[in-house]
């Protein structure tokens, strides 16, 4: 066994170690929104679906491990090597598009002050169907192979042609990168106004709608994780398959750390749900005591006063 196959080993264990993590925080984020019946709200089921492709992609990311010994027959593992590639493409995707539209969704309820529930078939149909269009597109070239970091993925070869070195950025990097961007600066400006309308008010004002919707508006900030995450975990990705594209044995501390970042993409959303379902909950028995606090208080300093 070489160094090198040794090295490949090492990183794939370690991948499908935290990867097996992400899937147990995933399922606990999952449990915790079924367990308390929080899929009544569109919101909630729209982080729900990006929890659960967070853990779709964490399962793909575990079966990469198989592939360890490919390099013994290269032929029997070629069609699963193409399978897995295809399915990893379909889960970032899909993960990418439901971060997009839960963001899409607060920055309007948030900032423009429209619901758009209307628009969850939309949210869904997209988030399930484009994926699946563009996984597929590199069936077509035939570029799902085994890079040298040891995952069955779109990988470019060195000496390929300059179209064919545009298709991996073009299918996932650049509008990951683009996607992304947006989507934190839209949840950054959400957080700043809802923080400025918070700041604003009096905190012995009475309990009013008003205030128990920007009270829902905080519960809902752990959501703002989802793109700002999930971008900082991106950008090591995107430079290390710049490196890749022009250094064709990488070494095996880069390919290690962003391995963990990928991995600590499906771990960030289930942190996140679970940080934000638990807030949540907190805040709802914290409301119940709040509304009953200013009836006392009334009624007491009419006692005072008589």
């Amino acid at each position: 066994m070489t160094a090198n196959s040794v090295n490949t080993t090492t990183t794939e264990i370690l991948f499908a170690a935290f990867n097996c993590f992400s899937i147990l925080v995933c399922l606990l984020a999952a449990i915790l929104v079924c367990t308390y019946r929080l899929c009544s709200t569109v919101v909630y089921r729209l982080a729900l679906y990006q929890v659960l492709s967070s853990l779709a992609l964490a399962g793909v990311s575990v079966l990469q491990i198989v592939f360890v010994d490919y390099y013994s027959n290269p032929e029997a593992y070629g069609r699963a090597c193409v399978a897995i590639g295809w399915s990893f493409t379909y889960a970032e995707w899909v993960k990418l598009l439901f971060t997009m539209w839960v963001t899409f969704h607060l920055f309007c309820f948030a900032v423009l002050h429209k619901n758009l529930k209307k628009l969850e078939v939309l949210y869904v149909g997209t988030s399930l169907l484009v994926p699946a269009v563009i996984a597929s597109a590199p069936l077509i070239t035939d570029t799902y192979t085994l890079s040298p970091d040891g995952a069955c993925y779109i990988y470019v070869k060195i000496d390929a042609t300059r179209a064919a070195a545009i298709e991996r950025f073009a299918l996932w990097d650049g509008p990951a990168m683009v996607i992304l961007l947006a989507a934190s600066t839209a949840m950054i400006v959400m957080v700043i106004k809802l923080a400025k309308t918070l700041c604003g008010r009096s905190k012995y004002e009475p309990i009013t709608d008003g205030d128990q919707y920007w009270r829902a508006l905080k519960q809902l900030l752990p959501l703002a994780a989802f793109p700002i995450v999930f971008f900082m975990f991106e950008i090591p990705e995107f430079i290390f398959h710049v490196y890749l594209a022009r250094i064709p044995t990488p070494e095996i501390g880069i390919t290690i750390a962003v391995k963990i970042c990928i991995s600590l993409w499906s771990m960030a959303s289930g942190l996140a749900l679970t940080i934000h379902v638990l807030v949540a909950k907190c805040s709802l028995k914290r409301t119940r005591i709040e509304c009953i606090q200013p009836s006392m208080s009334a009624y007491g300093s009419r006692s005072m006063t008589a």
